[in-house]
């Protein structure tokens, strides 16, 4: 998955197909990650001794991975990603639409230095 925390996404399909937001956590096991303000549901809270009022709490819910698209930093626009390394061995994704940087992904590697 090229989606990371703090990343711009688009919902493509569903409720809220068009909104953008923020990636406030990703799982990988599950290949589900949860957007800011994006698919909000309301939880019913009972009163308890920590909750003395109880009500509605509005929270979001994680959301499939395949349902997003990235957004290129350069351009603002829906993007696919893809992956590069750099002369001096370290691997970054990239906007594929820009080739704009989307950020470091591992260390330089000596394997994948390569002059010139």
């Amino acid at each position: 998955m090229h989606i990371k925390k703090g990343d711009t996404v688009e919902v493509l399909t569903g409720e809220d197909k068009g909104k953008r937001g923020r990636v406030l956590s990703v799982d990988h096991e599950n290949n589900k990650v949860l957007v800011e303000n994006v698919n909000r549901v309301y939880k019913h809270l009972k009163p308890s001794q920590r909750n003395r009022q109880g009500g509605r709490l509005s929270k979001e819910m994680p959301i499939a991975a395949s349902n997003l698209a990235l957004i290129c930093p350069q351009t603002g626009r829906r993007t696919r990603v893809g992956v590069r390394y750099l002369p001096d061995g370290s691997k970054e994704r990239y906007s594929k639409r820009s080739g704009a940087t989307m950020g470091k992904v591992s260390k330089p590697r000596e394997a994948y230095v390569h002059e010139g």
